[in-house]
C-alpha cells in the first residue's frame, strides 16, 4: 500500500512573499502588525505563519516514558485524606502530591504536617512504590524529617523511595511576604537538613525551583521562568558551599511550574526551562544532564462560576505540559475554586491524565514540538528574555537579595496590573465568567470542609505575590447580583431598549445580553417596540432601573436621542450599546450615561451600574 500524496506536488509551491502580498491585499492598507501580530506580556512578538524551523535539535527531556500522574493529598482530616489517596492509586495515580496547610499550592486547604498526620494520611500506600512529591510550607517547616521519620517507621529502605522534598524557602518568601530569618541562616539549617536526610539513604531532590507562586500572582511566562532559575542557582549554591559536589548538588534539585490554557506559551515555557537550566550547567562546567520538570495546572486561570469549563482549561494545560516533557503532572479539581473537591472532580483530574497518556499517547514522543515553527521562536524569545531577567536577579547578588529587595515582584505587580486591565476590558476573555454567563447555573458540588486558616509566619517582611484567579473581579459582581436575589426574590434588572427591525437589533442586544449578565444583572430582552409609547411602557413593567438602547448605528442617527430623553424622563438610567461616534454629544444631552463596546472597560461600568442600581 504506497501513502505518496501525489495531489500536492501538482501545485506549485508558494513563497511567503508571494502569502503577504495576498495578506496585504486583503487588508486593504490596515497596519499587519497591528492586525495579525499579537505580543504576550513579556513583549513577544507571535507571528501569524512561521516556517519550518529546520535542524532545530530535540530539548533533552524524559525519553519517551509516561509521566508520572500525580494525584492532590490536600483534605485537613488526615483519615479522609488517605481514603482518598488509596482510591486514586487504586484508580490509575501513579503519585501523591501531599499538600501542607500554607504552602505556595495549598489553596486554602492541607495537611497540618505533624508525623501522626503524614503517617495517617500515608497508610497502607506502599511508600517504595509510589511517587510522592511534597509541598511544604513556613508553618509546616518540619514536615520533611516527619515525612522521612514515616518511611523509618515502616521499615523501609529510603534509597528504594521516590519521594521529592520539595523545600523552597526563597519561594515561599516571595509568597508571604516575610523572610523568617537571613538568608544565609536559612541555608545553613536547610543544608544541614538535606545532609541529614541524604544521610538516611534518601536520594532526593531536597529542593524545588517553584515558579506556581509568579504565575498564581499574575506574572508572566519569562518573569515565572527566571525566578525559578534564579533560585534554583541559590540552592545549587547553598548545596556546593555545604560541600556537596556539583554534579551531586544539581541532583538535589527539581524544578516545579504552572500550566495553564495557552498551550503554545506553555509548551514554550517548559521547553525554555531545559534549555536555560542547560546553559546554567554549561556555565558551571557540566555536561548538561535533563532534571526534574513537574508541573502543575494553573491556579489563576480556574473560575468558581462555570466550573465545568474549567475541565477544558486543565485539559489543554496538561495536554501541553505533556507535550513539552513534563516528568510529573497534578491536575487541579475542576472545582477547587469553589471548595474542597468531591470523588467526582478528582476521578476527573484522574482520567483526564490517563486518556491523554493511554488513548492519547501523548508521551511516545519525545519532543514532538521540535521543529515547530512558532513553538521554536516563542522558546528562543521566551528563554532569552527570562535570562536577561536571570541575570538581573544575579546581578542583584542573587536570588535571596533580589526578593528582599523587591525586583522580581515589582516586575510581577507591573504584569498582573497590565493583565487586570485586559481582564477588565475582556481582552483576556474568561469563558462561562466574562463571556458567556449563565445565570442561571447550579453551584458546584464540593465537600462541606472549612478553609484552613493559619497565622503568618514571623520575621523580616519583603514584597509579597499575592495570590490571584483572573475571573474574581467579575465574580464578586456575580456573589452581589446573588446576595440582592437572596434577600428580595429578583436579581438586578437592565431593560434593552431595542430600536428598529429585528436585524437592525439583534447584534448589539446579544452583545448586551453577555455584557450585562457577566456582572450578574439580568437582562430584560424583547423583539422591539411599535413606537415611543409601547417602548416606555414596557420599561416601566420590567422593574428595572437600568436600560441599554440596542440598535445599528443608522438607526441610532434618527432615535437615540429621542428614545435616550424619553427614558431619562421616565426615572431610567440609560447606557447605549457602541460607540457614540459623532453623536456623542447629542446623546450625552439627552441623557446616554455610558457607552458599551468591545473595548471598554467593563468592569468599570458594571461597577457602575450596580451604584445606578442600589
Amino acid at each position: 500500500m504506497t501513502t505518496d500524496l501525489t495531489l500536492a506536488t501538482e501545485f506549485p509551491a508558494t513563497t511567503a512573499a508571494e502569502w503577504r502580498a495576498l495578506v496585504d491585499a486583503a487588508l486593504k492598507g490596515a497596519s499587519f502588525e497591528k492586525r495579525l501580530v499579537s505580543q504576550t506580556y513579556d513583549g513577544l512578538k507571535v507571528e501569524p505563519l512561521y516556517p519550518r524551523a529546520a535542524g532545530a535539535p530535540l530539548v533533552a527531556c524524559r525519553a519517551a516514558q509516561p509521566w508520572q500522574v500525580l494525584q492532590r493529598v490536600d483534605h485537613p482530616d488526615a483519615a479522609a485524606a488517605n481514603a482518598q489517596a488509596l482510591h486514586d492509586l487504586e484508580n490509575g495515580a501513579t503519585g501523591l502530591s501531599l499538600i501542607f496547610a500554607g504552602s505556595v499550592g495549598a489553596y486554602g486547604y492541607g495537611l497540618d504536617g505533624a508525623q501522626a498526620g503524614i503517617a495517617t494520611a500515608l497508610g497502607k500506600v506502599w511508600l517504595d512504590a509510589v511517587a510522592i512529591e511534597t509541598d511544604f510550607s513556613t508553618q509546616a517547616k518540619e514536615a520533611g524529617l516527619n515525612l522521612a521519620a514515616v518511611v523509618k517507621a515502616r521499615g523501609i529502605d529510603p534509597a528504594k523511595t521516590q519521594i521529592r522534598f520539595a523545600h523552597d524557602p526563597l519561594g515561599l518568601m516571595a509568597r508571604n511576604g516575610v523572610a523568617p530569618r537571613p538568608w544565609a541562616e536559612t541555608a545553613k539549617l536547610l543544608s544541614g537538613m538535606v545532609d541529614g536526610l541524604a544521610g538516611q539513604g534518601f536520594k532526593g531532590p531536597f529542593a524545588v525551583a517553584d515558579g506556581r507562586g509568579v504565575h498564581a500572582a499574575g506574572g508572566s511566562e519569562a518573569q515565572e521562568l527566571a525566578f525559578a532559575l534564579g533560585n534554583a542557582v541559590a540552592y545549587w549554591r547553598m548545596f556546593a558551599d555545604a560541600g556537596v559536589p556539583l554534579d551531586t548538588a544539581r541532583d538535589f534539585i527539581f524544578f516545579r511550574l504552572a500550566a495553564d490554557a495557552d498551550e503554545f506559551l506553555t509548551i514554550a515555557k517548559f521547553r525554555a526551562l531545559r534549555k536555560l537550566w542547560a546553559r546554567v550547567e554549561q556555565a558551571s562546567g557540566l555536561a548538561p544532564k535533563p532534571a526534574f520538570v513537574s508541573a502543575e495546572t494553573a491556579w489563576r486561570m480556574m473560575t468558581a462560576r462555570d466550573p465545568n469549563v474549567n475541565m477544558l482549561r486543565t485539559t489543554i494545560a496538561v495536554t501541553a505540559a505533556g507535550v513539552a516533557g513534563a516528568d510529573a503532572i497534578s491536575v487541579l479539581p475542576f472545582t477547587l475554586a469553589c471548595g474542597l473537591p468531591d470523588a467526582f472532580a478528582r476521578r476527573v483530574a484522574r482520567n483526564m491524565q490517563l486518556i491523554l497518556l493511554e488513548e492519547s499517547n501523548l508521551y511516545r514522543v519525545a519532543d514532538p514540538a521540535a521543529g515547530s515553527g512558532g513553538i521554536e521562536a516563542l522558546t528562543t524569545q521566551m528563554a532569552q528574555a527570562a535570562w536577561t531577567l536571570f541575570q538581573e536577579i544575579e546581578a542583584a547578588g542573587g536570588a535571596a537579595v533580589a526578593i528582599e529587595q523587591g525586583l522580581i515582584q515589582k516586575k510581577i505587580a507591573a504584569t498582573r496590573a497590565a493583565r487586570q486591565a485586559a481582564i477588565a476590558k475582556r481582552k483576556d476573555a474568561l469563558t462561562g465568567t466574562s463571556d458567556y454567563p449563565n445565570l442561571t447555573e447550579a453551584r458546584a458540588k464540593v465537600q462541606n470542609v472549612a478553609r484552613v486558616t493559619l497565622a503568618p509566619p514571623a520575621g523580616q517582611t519583603v514584597e509579597a505575590l499575592p495570590l490571584m484567579r483572573l475571573a474574581e473581579p467579575f465574580e464578586a459582581l456575580r456573589d452581589t447580583s446573588d446576595a440582592i436575589l437572596a434577600k428580595s426574590g429578583a436579581r438586578p434588572k437592565v431593560f434593552l431598549a431595542n430600536l428598529g427591525k429585528l436585524a437592525d437589533f439583534t447584534a448589539r442586544a446579544t452583545f448586551a445580553k453577555n455584557f450585562y449578565e457577566a456582572g450578574g444583572l439580568e437582562t430584560v430582552g424583547n423583539d422591539g417596540f411599535p413606537d415611543q409609547a409601547a417602548m416606555l411602557a414596557a420599561f416601566k413593567a420590567s422593574g428595572a432601573t437600568l436600560v441599554c438602547l440596542c440598535s445599528a448605528d443608522k438607526v441610532y442617527e434618527t432615535e437615540a436621542a429621542a428614545a435616550a430623553k424619553a427614558l431619562s424622563a421616565a426615572g431610567a438610567t440609560v447606557h447605549l450599546a457602541g460607540r457614540p461616534g459623532e453623536q456623542e454629544a447629542a446623546l450625552t444631552d439627552a441623557g446616554v450615561k455610558s457607552y458599551i463596546y468591545v473595548g471598554c472597560d467593563v468592569l468599570a461600568t458594571l461597577n457602575s451600574a450596580y451604584g445606578s442600581i442600589t
